[in-house]
């Protein structure tokens, strides 16, 4: 391994660590009862763009991480979303949701409107291909951020969000992502565990999410191409980036904590063989993707959302003294099994974020959750394209999925990607 590899190893590490001394100090202090949460600038003002499911439950999730925390302003493209997303919160959250009818923000600049709002923290929740345009929004206007996961459908994307991540670090903001993984307790205490050698030096992983199909919104009669896709975003790679960006995230931002870096290069495959239909846009519904590390390892990456199949969401690395699920044991000489607390991870996020900010030491995150966007669309280009894909290739890409302007009106459909046609731009 190189000496700059080596650094960056070294540096992805110092980084976790101190985020775990930051947490576990936070953690033993709000215990005490001994944290004024809501005192002054320990309020937490929240405010929400994107406001379906998920950020809906986002918002809920925030709301319940810790004390002197309130949902404000919320913002969406559809008023039917925003309206159903503030009825749902005052249902959940009672007197912690005090957003009133002036600050219900419809549209297309929506989050402009709640970014310019008396907030203090932004969670964006809407489709990952507007996260690179709201998170520069938010930093800029001196705002903590919580963001879901992929931030980028693309690689213009992600340098983007790598810019704006330098920004939030200048300004002091913290910045969490939506890879709640990396808040879990038996996450945190397994993987520790695997850095300090309990399964000797690591020689391949694997990381799985297979799954049944995904939820599907049928074209109602009137909406134009952008209202139909901007509802039904999960089949159109300009809103989600496909599956294996959107979701698949998850197991591949394990694999690459675990590793204390990113992949070198992807050599994969996959295809559309059952969701064929126009309802679900022009993405695969299989993927199977070779990673590279620097050190030569290599990790086997699946994901899937077929009917009538076997599901599998996890991850594996086999060492040369033993094999670990990140998300909990290790077999071999060092045999563990976490036994401890299980906070929910979906709330322990905020929890963590919330407790660096009150801290005067914010969270940045963004780093991490760029590397590991980037290392599924390397996946995603190679399955496309058929190419092997390096990380060069892959982060100095100029193929830009998002439009630079968007309005309601026509969007032609692309046509679904053919290894051997489709070219690498």
């Amino acid at each position: 391994m190189s000496d700059s590899q080596n650094a960056s190893r070294r540096s992805l590490y110092t980084t976790r660590r101190d985020f775990l001394k930051t947490t576990s100090s936070m953690t033993a202090l709000m215990a005490t009862g001994n944290y004024a949460f809501a005192r002054g600038s320990d309020r937490i003002r929240v405010g929400l763009i994107g406001c379906g499911g998920r950020g809906t439950g986002a918002a809920v999730d925030c709301a319940s991480a810790a004390e002197g925390v309130e949902v404000v302003a919320l913002g969406d493209v559809f008023k039917d979303r925003a309206e159903g997303c503030r009825n749902a919160l005052k249902e959940q959250l009672k007197e912690r949701c005090k957003v009133t009818d002036d600050h219900v923000f419809v549209g297309l600049d929506a989050y402009k409107k709640v970014i310019q709002s008396d907030v203090n923290l932004v969670i964006l929740a809407t489709p990952p291909g507007f996260r690179p345009l709201h998170f520069r929004a938010a930093v800029e206007a001196g705002k903590h951020v919580f963001m879901e996961k992929p931030i980028a459908v693309d690689a213009p994307g992600v340098r983007s969000v790598l810019e704006s991540g330098e920004i939030a670090t200048r300004k002091g903001l913290g910045v969490v992502a939506g890879t709640q993984r990396r808040h879990q307790f038996e996450y945190v205490e397994t993987i520790k565990r695997i850095h300090d050698g309990a399964i000797g030096e690591i020689v391949a992983a694997q990381a799985y999410w297979n799954q049944g199909p995904l939820w599907a919104y049928e074209r109602q009669p009137g909406q134009s191409d952008v209202e139909w896709q901007l509802r039904n975003w999960p089949y159109f790679t300009w809103l989600s980036g496909d599956h294996y960006v959107e979701q698949h995230i998850h197991n591949l931002d394990v694999i690459n904590w675990v590793m204390q870096t990113h992949p070198v290069r992807a050599y994969g495959t996959g295809g559309r063989q059952v969701r064929v239909e126009p309802l679900y846009g022009h993405i695969y519904d299989h993927f199977a993707v070779e990673f590279e590390y620097p050190n030569g390892v290599l990790t086997w990456s699946m994901a899937r959302q077929q009917d009538n199949t076997d599901a599998r969401v996890s991850e594996r690395v086999v060492g040369t003294k033993g094999v670990a699920n990140p998300g909990g044991s290790i077999s071999g000489p060092n045999r563990y099994r976490y036994d401890g607390p299980r906070p929910n991870p979906y709330v322990q996020e905020h929890t963590d974020l919330i407790a660096s900010i009150r801290a005067g030491k914010p969270l940045n995150e963004t780093k991490q959750v760029a590397e590991s966007t980037l290392t599924a669309i390397m996946g995603r280009m190679s399955a496309y394209t058929g190419k092997i894909v390096t990380w060069e290739e892959a982060f100095n890409s100029r193929e830009k999925l998002m439009p630079d302007e968007l309005s309601f009106g026509p969007m032609p459909v692309p046509p679904v990607a053919m290894p051997g046609r489709t070219r690498l731009v």
